[in-house]
């Protein structure tokens, strides 16, 4: 692990009380993963009125059956979790998998 060196020691009474650390720094601590979404994939959700499914897919240039391959379901499956508001987890996780990204990223 990397030493870190942009880190705010708060005392009181002389002591340390606190430790504050850039956000980034926090999240590898816990090891968690900064969730982002490339703005390329929020203008294709807002501007043709789509889930993330669809639009990380088309994102990445692949077709639904590539995806749906990947990710273990059928091809109407997936086109029906992409006309859908509400997708179960286990087949967020699967589609996340087959994509290469994170769960996360796919949920509002």
């Amino acid at each position: 692990m990397s030493t870190l060196t942009d880190v705010q020691i708060i005392t009181k009474d002389g002591k340390p009380e606190y430790a504050v650390l850039p956000y980034k720094d926090y999240l590898r601590l816990i090891g968690q993963k900064e969730v982002t979404v490339p703005h390329e994939v929020v203008e294709y959700v807002l501007k043709n009125d789509c889930n993330l499914v669809k639009a990380w897919r088309l994102h990445f240039k692949l077709t639904q059956k590539e995806v749906a391959e990947k990710a273990g379901i059928t091809q109407s499956a997936l086109s029906q979790i992409e006309k859908s508001e509400n997708v179960r987890s286990a087949t967020v996780e699967k589609i996340a998998a087959a994509m290469g990204i994170l769960p996360e990223q796919l949920l509002d």
